[in-house]
């Protein structure tokens, strides 16, 4: 794995996205996150995973600077497929997984961030889905797990304005389990990680195939439609006009086609 670190602190593995400055989920960063994954799933000793990022923030979102070489709205949907399974498999996984959020963790970082189990961030940091502002839509699954922890009325606020929550924010929400100062941030993690790690495994593992049982069927069914969505805004010109912008850092003109 080039783009990730792993490592193994009694039974808490800690898995660093080491992709600066943004730490950007490209899609050799997904690759390298799903052979963690089948590492990890091997490893019966680890009880609880940490995910975390190195540098200024968890992630900044997807690598948008890739978006520019895909061109059928096929590939769009493909891709948005892609992350969405890597996700859901990670939402599914067989020991709880702990979000470290620093900086912050937009688009796709957040998308990342709420397919694992717990979130703790930073009071400062910034969590959001800008994608609109780019005149695209979220595509790793955003649209459908956001209204979870934030009621939908607020997800279609956060969604549509594209503007961020800060860390406070996001844990009065109840997107994370708390907010901490930045130099807590780890230690408040790994003593998390301990408590449960401290469990029976086969207690833990009876826990995480339980509790997704509370989700409703209609998930996979809107899954499905944001990928299918996101591959047809991907054919708008909007779209092609606010990654163009965002590249080249000026704001995007839209001409709602």
């Amino acid at each position: 794995m080039d783009y990730l670190h792993l490592e193994k602190k009694e039974h808490v593995a800690v898995i660093t996205i080491q992709s600066p400055p943004a730490n950007a989920l490209a899609s050799y960063i997904l690759k390298d996150l799903s052979k963690a994954l089948d590492q990890l799933e091997e490893d019966q000793s680890v009880k609880a995973i940490v995910l975390k990022g190195e540098g200024k923030f968890f992630s900044a979102g997807a690598d948008i600077k890739e978006f520019t070489s895909l061109q059928e709205q096929s590939e769009f949907s493909n891709l948005a497929t892609k992350g969405q399974d890597l996700f859901t498999r990670l939402e599914n996984f067989h020991i709880p997984v702990i979000a470290a959020i620093h900086g912050a963790a937009l688009g796709g970082g957040l998308e990342l961030a709420m397919s694992c189990h717990m979130r703790i961030v930073t009071n400062s940091a910034k969590l959001g889905l800008p994608e609109l502002n780019l005149g695209i839509i979220p595509g790793f699954a955003g649209t459908q797990r956001l209204p979870r922890y934030v009621g939908q009325a607020k997800a279609y606020e956060m969604i549509l304005t594209g503007e961020p929550i800060t860390g406070n924010e996001a844990a009065s929400l109840g997107l994370a389990n708390m907010a901490v100062a930045e130099e807590e941030l780890e230690s408040t993690v790994m003593a998390l990680a301990s408590k449960i790690t401290a469990k029976s495994g086969p207690s833990i593992h009876a826990v995480m195939r339980l509790i997704p049982y509370s989700f409703t069927s209609n998930f996979e069914s809107g899954l499905k439609r944001e990928g299918e969505e996101f591959g047809k805004v991907f054919g708008n010109k909007d779209a092609k006009e606010g990654v163009q912008a965002f590249i080249e850092k000026r704001k995007p003109q839209f001409n709602d086609q």
